[in-house]
């Protein structure tokens, strides 16, 4: 099943939560995305502000979640937590209570 570019921005900004600050190529095997999407990903995030680019030394740099790009990954967190969902036979269901 492919995700989709909200599901591997999401993503993305949840690497960084959990292991930031990071090179592109770490970013990329965590978030299990190739050279070219994460580019477009880390691009479009810093235009919208959630992610920031930091250069570290002469030749090196890294990226890190902003506040705002902390706070979608709270707010996608709690998401996923009020709206469970289980996967039966490769179909996305409810979950009953």
């Amino acid at each position: 099943m492919t995700r989709s570019k909200l599901e591997m921005h999401v993503d993305t900004l949840k690497v960084l939560a959990q292991r930031g600050p990071l090179q592109k190529t770490d970013i990329m095997y965590q978030a299990n995305l190739n050279c070219n999407i994460l580019k477009e990903n880390l691009f479009s995030l810093i235009k919208q502000g959630l992610v920031e680019e930091i250069v570290v030394g002469k030749n090196s740099v890294v990226y890190a979640n902003t506040n705002r790009g902390s706070a979608v990954v709270r707010f996608f967190g709690e998401l996923d937590k009020a709206l469970p969902v289980k996967e039966e036979e490769g179909k996305f269901l409810p979950v009953s209570y």
